[in-house]
């Protein structure tokens, strides 16, 4: 059994919210992750990033209400705490709902208040932030003395910190060397940044430049290893079983292995495209629905046992085109003018569809990354931001929670910059999502406001930026309304502060 006391998480834990240099919370970290015994490593980094190694506990906000008073003194260490929300994660069936309330009241019996108050963060979601999943890979390269850039990529191809963590700190680069693309293990996505107008992402990308349709679907990543197909989302999850069109389809290629990246979209009886909410509902809803999504693929990072991540576009493309007929392809074009790309950008509008992603030919599949070298145009201003607060509502919206609180990532200190509220765009059946959505987020109500933690990713559309010293970042959105709820998403995916600003000065305000 490992020897770290889990005291010891909960003060750096404590000591890294309360530091706000960078580097000093990297070096904080560290010197946590050095101390972990080998079989502590996985659950101590899970509690160092602000998560549980068990995706699914089953303890929600109301089990952590009527909490037994704090042990006065430490007894807990990460492998005991770990093996006890093991326990609690796998109870099920008759009775569960006590049995479950006994551990829970157990584990928090022998926690001293510092240390409960890190379970509660925990258990409760709150602590999870993409800025302290930066940090810690940069911390598990300073504690396991290996470049961060090797961290880095192992991260991104296993997306699991807690096995780059156990590699790096046990096995040092050569371990982590081994992390390989594996056929069937999501890997995190290639990202597009955003511009204004397809002039502005040929500047970004250079010319000549590839001119993908833009769909507006779900993102979709496939696996297909001999006859076992996987798909997941763009946050990697498993969505295989709610996709059977795509299966079928992935499954009639003349291949062996393969991982392709694209889009999953409805049609309509008459071949255009469904709205983006009738599609991403089919895909969350289990079991086969009356319409079935097709894919259409844009890239392929893995062919028949060769890795091509690391190839330029041209070259991915090409294998792509060899490898799937036209009808499973996104349409693309070549071009080398703005005229050109303004051309594929109007075809793409009159198809119906969302707009085009300019895209550099040279540039390798960077795993993860939102660079230069893919830009989104869209025919309107939208950003992706994350939902802080909710405001009941009144009138007819009486009982609904109605009024949104917006706010766009900061990456200088991982949280999160209020924009500004909007009603606007809310139809009744987003209405009542988002109050049983909302209800689940709370952390605090006042009978007006309720707070809630910032996970939901919502887009909307406004018209431009202006200044404002109403709001905390110095800058508020004009008419913003809602367009719809981002499942896809996770926060640390949400648009940043810059971005909202770079708007501000690019003639949009």
């Amino acid at each position: 059994m490992g020897s770290v006391r889990f005291l010891d998480i909960a003060a750096t834990s404590a000591a890294v919210s309360s530091t706000s240099g960078r580097k000093a919370k990297i070096e904080l970290l560290a010197d946590a992750l050095r101390r972990l015994e080998p079989d502590e490593i996985t659950a101590g980094a899970a509690f160092l990033a602000g998560e549980l190694r068990q995706r699914q506990t089953g303890v929600g906000y109301a089990a952590l209400r009527d909490l037994p008073p704090p042990a006065a003194e430490p007894s807990l260490t990460v492998a005991a705490v770990d093996t006890a929300i093991a326990e609690i994660s796998v109870v099920a069936g008759a009775g569960s709902q006590a049995r479950r309330r006994e551990l829970i009241g157990a584990l928090f019996a022998a926690a001293t208040a510092d240390e409960q108050r890190l379970l509660v963060g925990l258990f409760g979601g709150e602590l999870r932030q993409g800025a302290q999943a930066g940090l810690l890979a940069e911390a598990v390269a300073a504690a396991a003395a290996v470049p961060a850039v090797a961290v880095r990529r192992a991260l991104l191809l296993c997306g699991d910190l807690k096995q780059v963590a156990s590699a790096a700190l046990t096995g040092g680069a050569a371990a982590l060397a081994e992390i390989h693309l594996r056929v069937g293990t999501p890997l995190s996505p290639m990202l597009a940044s955003s511009a204004p107008d397809v002039a502005a992402a040929l500047l970004a990308t250079g010319a000549p430049a590839v001119v993908d349709t833009k769909l507006d679907g779900i993102r979709i990543q496939v696996h297909r290893s001999g006859d076992e197909v996987a798909v997941f989302t763009r946050s990697l999850d498993d969505i295989t079983a709610r996709l059977p069109g795509v299966v079928s389809a992935v499954k009639a290629l003349p291949l062996r292995s393969a991982v392709l990246d694209g889009e999953a979209m409805g049609l309509g009886p008459d071949g255009r495209p469904l709205p983006f909410q009738e599609t991403s509902s089919r895909a969350a809803t289990r079991g086969k629905s009356d319409i079935s999504l097709v894919p259409y693929f844009f890239d392929v990072l893995h062919l028949d046992g060769v890795d091509l991540l690391d190839e330029p576009g041209r070259v991915r493309w090409a294998a792509l085109a060899d490898a799937l007929p036209a009808s499973l392809i996104v349409g693309r074009h070549t071009v080398s003018s703005e005229e050109e790309a303004a051309a594929a950008f109007a075809a793409a509008l009159a198809a119906g569809q969302e707009g085009v992603v300019v895209k550099a030919p040279d540039a390798p599949y960077d795993v993860g990354r939102r660079g230069a070298a893919w830009v989104k145009v869209k025919p309107r201003h939208t950003l992706d931001l994350v939902v802080l607060a909710v405001e009941w509502g009144h009138g007819r919206r009486r009982g609904w929670l109605s009024n949104l609180h917006l706010g766009a990532r900061d990456p200088s200190t991982g949280g999160f910059v209020m924009l500004g509220k909007t009603f606007k765009g809310l139809t009744d059946e987003l209405l009542r999502w988002q109050t049983e959505r909302f209800k689940e987020l709370a952390v605090d109500d006042n009978g007006w406001v309720v707070r809630v933690r910032p996970e939901q990713v919502v887009e909307v559309a406004f018209d431009g930026v202006q200044t404002s010293p109403r709001y905390p970042g110095g800058v508020a959105l004009r008419f913003a309304r809602v367009l719809r709820y981002r499942e896809d998403k996770s926060a640390h995916e949400a648009d940043t502060i810059e971005t909202v600003r770079a708007l501000q000065g690019s003639g949009h305000s």
